[in-house]
């Protein structure tokens, strides 16, 4: 199997989510990760509970695909390492506070001088440069100051936060079309280059219905619950033992919704009703009409008569419903896989299905440094250097280092 970035060679100096999200989805397809971490600890996520046979659970799930190789960077003898990692690497990501990577001397131009076409990626809380540039930035931190925490939640209730870490996956997806397309521009035009964003400006280049209506409309997005800012009927609405969202907006949906679905055909011709602008206008009240019929039957009662209507529906879940929904499994988003120290467990599948290779699970996440002799080796070093390194403690591998002490 021939995956399309088999053979690109990507070093990730990146922790926690934004970063190491961007470098799984390169590994994914078919990059050669090797992931630096500092020791004893290593990355911040392998602290994360729950922790099986003492490896972190979540971050065995974030970090498939790559090497692990653990090093102490201040050691100057672990900075060599780096660079001649970077000597050979096509692509490096970091996501350390602005500043920092140059005092490390691992900046991008002092890896350009070494590998003059290299790509290199930095994610940061707010950028590299402007007057937030030296701010650390944690995921809540960007959710609130983008405004994303005030049109989240119920009117009139506190800010509240996107159930996940949004800022964070946003700013390695970004990075991540930004790696792509710097590595695209490679090939094409021969020259690397350095690219930067944040969990700031990766969450506002999200809010693309918000900007328009601000900019065109003096609008100020405010938290709406789970309605949508310009469709109505488009929420989720109570059922007799739960909540079944629906989508009928336009006017063939709203149609079908009204006679098929709810038999209230004369919520058509209703004047609070009759066009979107009055439905959206009149909110309040289309929920309290389409509940007084919708809590009469269960959300499964009204999933089924909604998709015979072809009008889009579905079921509000808990996760674990999810989780064992059959849909979900037949698209393999549940994936069982083996963990050295884990054991069997259980991985995010592949979002991306496709005709060819493209993306494919092959290895699980590594324990610290778990491939340090590996890497080193690669990079030319011998039996007593590597030893001297190990001994030394520039290098470790927590195999190893167990292995001696239960000696």
């Amino acid at each position: 199997m021939a995956l399309p970035l088999e053979g690109v060679r990507v070093l990730d100096l990146t922790n926690v989510m934004a970063g190491p999200y961007c470098a799984t989805v390169l590994g994914d397809m078919g990059a050669d990760i090797v992931k630096i971490e500092a020791f004893p600890d290593g990355d911040t996520t392998r602290r994360f509970e729950p922790q099986v046979n003492g490896e972190s659970y979540c971050f065995a799930v974030l970090n498939r695909n790559k090497k692990s190789l653990a090093l102490d960077m201040k050691d100057p003898r672990g900075k060599e390492i780096v660079m001649k990692l970077a000597e050979k690497a096509d692509i490096v990501i970091e996501n350390f506070r602005p500043g920092v990577v140059k005092k490390l001397g691992i900046d991008y131009e002092s890896f350009k001088a070494r590998n003059p076409g290299i790509i290199y990626a930095s994610m940061s809380g707010f950028g590299q440069t402007g007057p937030y540039g030296k701010k650390g930035g944690f995921d809540i931190i960007a959710q609130g100051m983008s405004g994303i925490m005030m049109m989240t939640g119920y009117p009139g209730g506190r800010p509240a936060k996107v159930g996940i870490a949004m800022n964070d996956i946003a700013s390695g997806v970004t990075a991540l079309y930004g790696i792509l397309g710097a590595y695209i521009g490679k090939l094409r035009f021969g020259t690397g280059q350095y690219l930067e964003t944040s969990l700031l400006e990766a969450g506002l280049a999200w809010s693309i219905w918000e900007f328009g209506a601000f900019f065109g409309g003096g609008e100020i997005p405010t938290a709406t619950g789970t309605r949508h800012r310009r469709s109505a009927p488009y929420q989720a609405y109570r059922s007799k033992d739960g909540y079944v969202t629906v989508g009928a907006g336009s006017e063939k949906l709203w149609s079908n919704f009204c006679t098929m679905v709810c038999g209230k055909p004369e919520w058509m011709t209703d004047p609070r009703f009759s066009s979107l602008a009055l439905r959206l206008k009149n909110n309040d009240e289309l929920e309290r009409e389409i509940e007084a019929v919708l809590t009469t039957q269960t959300t499964a009662y009204w999933v089924e008569k909604l998709d015979a209507a072809q009008v889009p529906a579905g079921p509000v879940y808990g996760f674990e419903q999810i989780m064992k929904d059959p849909h979900v499994k037949f698209r393999k988003m549940v994936v069982d896989i083996d963990h050295p120290k884990i054991g069997p467990m259980k991985t995010l599948g592949l979002p991306i299905k496709s005709t060819g290779d493209l993306t494919a699970i092959r290895k699980p996440a590594p324990m610290l440094g778990q491939h340090s002799e590996e890497v080193l080796r690669e990079l030319g070093y011998g039996d007593a250097d590597i030893r001297t390194l190990f001994d030394d403690q520039v290098i470790f591998d927590s195999s190893r280092n167990k292995a001696r002490s239960t000696a």
